[in-house]
């Protein structure tokens, strides 16, 4: 009996549960707990946020940045993404004040010829002019982005890029004296002077594309395109596939090192001397192990059949077309075990050789500078 009512004689089974949830605690006013957990919950995301809202500009810069440009193309490339993502926000904008224009309560409605015409001029007129004002400035920028001299240029003057699975056959013309040169897997440049590109493949399509310095163009089998780049900053950066090709496709890649015109040539000179015979060990089991039937050191051995070039080869930033960083234990492991480094590479293992020897071909092929 006394179980059922509370201290002042009234049933507790009779009242309703409106009463039962008015005499329920009261969260702390606004300016107690209450409302100290609540900012300090909104303070907590926040400062989760942001670092993931930064991460997206992480894109904006480095080596492989479309918006970091470091040539004549990339720069007009990047000025036009400017300009067409302002000119996209203006008709944003336009068109959502016009709708926020028309939503908003009037004692005296519109006629019908006041909103055809805010119909006509903001959600036509204004928007129609914004778009043909971008299509005229993208085609006066064109020429720029796409310089049509070099269409007209000779083959027999440009640097030929050639696309296999999954490296690069890159072959310098013979100017500025020096006589034509084969290297593989870096692209080097002369800063402030147009390069024109005689691009090609070998096997599937690739597609040739240096973010920082220019827009791509695909590599076709039996076709041979175009192109030409004017770098305008001094650096090095990293040129990928852009062109899905295999199995490495990802590890397909190739540094650019952009040089001033003296240290330019320089190179070209030293590249065409290439790298003569030291008599060192690795030299040796080089040529032994039959690795000269398919790669070329100039000077030492024949010219590249079917893989790489090897002049100079610890010059270059990487291993394997990007895939590791050129040091003397990276070269070891690709020896050992190509295809453990780059999946559908058709170099063969050569793990059956002593750690030795693989180690002196490694410390031989890194000190080719």
């Amino acid at each position: 009996m006394f179980r059922d009512q509370d201290p002042g004689g009234i049933s507790l089974k009779a009242r309703s549960p409106h009463d039962r949830i008015a005499d329920a605690p009261l969260p702390a006013h606004k300016s107690g707990p209450y409302r100290l957990r609540r900012s300090t919950g909104a303070r907590a995301i926040s400062r989760r946020a942001i670092p993931i809202l930064l991460v997206p500009l992480s894109g904006c810069s480095g080596i492989q940045s479309a918006l970091a440009p470091a040539g004549e193309e990339a720069a007009a490339i990047d000025q036009l993404l400017l300009v067409m993502v302002l000119g996209g926000a203006l008709v944003w904008f336009a068109v959502v004040g016009l709708l926020l224009h028309a939503a908003r309560r009037r004692e005296t409605p519109w006629t019908e010829e006041q909103a055809g015409r805010l119909i006509l001029l903001g959600g036509v007129a204004f928007p129609v002019a914004v778009l043909l004002a971008l299509l005229t400035y993208a085609v006066w920028l064109m020429p720029v982005i796409r310089p049509w001299f070099a269409q007209q240029a000779p083959e027999q003057g440009m640097i030929e890029v050639t696309g296999e699975q999954f490296w690069w056959r890159i072959r310098y013309p013979a100017a500025d004296g020096t006589p034509a040169f084969e290297t593989a897997n870096e692209l080097r440049l002369p800063a402030g002077e147009r390069t024109a590109f005689a691009l090609k493949a070998a096997d599937v399509i690739h597609s040739f594309w240096i973010p920082v310095l220019g827009g791509k163009m695909d590599m076709i089998p039996g076709r041979t395109n175009i192109s030409s780049l004017l770098p305008t900053r001094t650096g090095v950066y990293r040129a990928p596939c852009a062109e899905f090709c295999g199995t490495s496709h990802a590890l397909m890649a190739f540094s650019v090192i952009v040089m001033e015109p003296a240290d330019y040539l320089a190179w070209r000179r030293a590249q065409a001397l290439g790298n003569g015979a030291g008599g060192r060990e690795g030299e040796r089991l080089f040529a032994f192990h039959g690795c000269a039937g398919c790669h070329g050191i100039r000077g030492t051995t024949p010219a590249a059949s079917l893989g790489p070039d090897l002049t100079l080869f610890g010059q270059r930033q990487t291993v394997g077309a990007g895939a590791l960083a050129n040091t003397a234990e990276n070269v070891t492991r690709f020896i050992r075990n190509p295809g453990a480094v780059k999946p559908g590479a058709k170099m063969p293992a050569f793990d059956m050789l002593a750690e030795r020897e693989i180690a002196a071909i490694a410390d031989y092929l890194a000190g080719l500078k």
